[in-house]
């Protein structure tokens, strides 16, 4: 295992990770001369996991770990071909660790770097981001943070990344209801190639799917049970059954103002229910997105930090397809379209079969 800390980290959170590692074989990296002797010694790039560590300041900067990630990702990129990432951030107030999570997620994770679902340990100042747990729970802050590390870094050495079906299920969403839509013309380039998996399409149209009102943690709980909701609809009937056998999930995603279309967030929150009775942990999510001028990023790491951190989906190595198309039609013209749609169709069953 390789741990990516600068050696600027508080006292306490170096003494916090070293615990954590303490019982197994790690190189840590903390500057640009211990990175450059372990590129050297490490010269056939086999799969590794990393442990990224980041101790943020007040504007949610790292400038001493993000100045050794930006050259390990430039001089070494093929270094994250097919390994598998884990985050601990820490920040001196309530925010940020989200918002740096997903952004160095979605840049690790273009060079090839997997997640585990909730990949991101969090510790807000005064460990406020556990403040609901420790009323639900009754535990202090402290064994929470411990008891909680512990799983996630057990999960993290242990990831299991390869279906257990013959011909796996991917379960695709999509909300457009236009056939000039260049997101599903795009998802139509993907779907062409994928012979070995087993696609169900679902439209999420207008009023199908109302919006999660936030119910009370145990009123939430109650109607997961039931396999259930307290708005009910055809998010109960047809999709929580296909998401629950399925072994991905596929977003097809224009970009509305840079976010997800409401229809789509609807469902993300609506989710809540079934997180509440089952883990996604052997989930994988993908994302087909296309954007007018830009911000497919944006999209990206808004599916990021909704599915994968927070409901717990796994996040394969390059998961999402963008692009940039903005009259109708256009995407067929966005030069070796077809191409990059075959590859992400490949990179896909090659991730989902790979015991086929």
């Amino acid at each position: 295992m390789v741990i990516l800390m600068a050696s600027t980290v508080s006292s306490d959170l170096e003494a916090y990770v070293m615990d954590l590692c303490k019982d197994v074989a790690y190189t840590r990296i903390s500057n640009t001369e211990m990175l450059h002797d372990y590129a050297d010694k490490n010269q056939e790039n086999s799969p590794s996991h990393y442990m990224f560590v980041a101790d943020l300041d007040i504007f949610g900067i790292d400038l001493s770990f993000s100045a050794l990630i930006q050259r390990l990702m430039s001089d070494y990129p093929s270094k994250f071909i097919n390994s598998t990432g884990l985050l601990i951030v820490k920040s001196d107030n309530q925010w940020h660790t989200k918002t740096f999570s997903s952004w160095l997620m979605f840049n690790l994770n273009t060079l090839g770097c997997r997640f585990i679902g909730h990949p991101v340990i969090e510790m807000t100042k005064n460990l406020n981001n556990l403040n609901q747990w420790e009323k639900t729970t009754g535990l202090d802050r402290e064994t929470l943070l411990h008891q909680l590390s512990h799983k996630t870094f057990d999960r993290f050495q242990k990831l299991e990344t390869v279906s257990d079906h013959s011909k796996p299920k991917i379960t695709v969403l999509h909300a457009s209801s236009r056939s000039t839509s260049n997101t599903l013309s795009l998802w139509n380039m993907v779907k062409n190639h994928l012979n070995g998996c087993a696609v169900e399409e679902y439209h999420v149209a207008n009023g199908t799917i109302m919006d999660c009102i936030g119910c009370p943690y145990q009123t939430c709980l109650y109607f997961g049970r039931q396999q259930s909701c307290f708005y009910g609809g055809d998010i109960i009937k047809e999709l929580f059954p296909a998401i629950e056998k399925s072994d991905s999930l596929l977003w097809v995603c224009p970009n509305y103002n840079d976010s997800l279309s409401a229809n789509l967030m609807a469902v993300i929150n609506r989710l809540t229910a079934l997180y509440r009775t089952r883990s996604f942990y052997d989930k994988k999510m993908y994302a087909v997105i296309v954007s007018g001028n830009s911000g497919s990023d944006a999209v990206a790491r808004q599916l990021i930090d909704a599915l994968c951190i927070n409901k717990g989906f796994q996040l394969p190595p390059h998961f999402c397809l963008t692009a940039t198309a903005y009259d109708p039609g256009s995407i067929y013209h966005v030069p070796e379209i077809e191409k990059r749609a075959a590859d992400f169709a490949a990179l896909m069953e090659n991730e989902l079969c790979s015991i086929c």
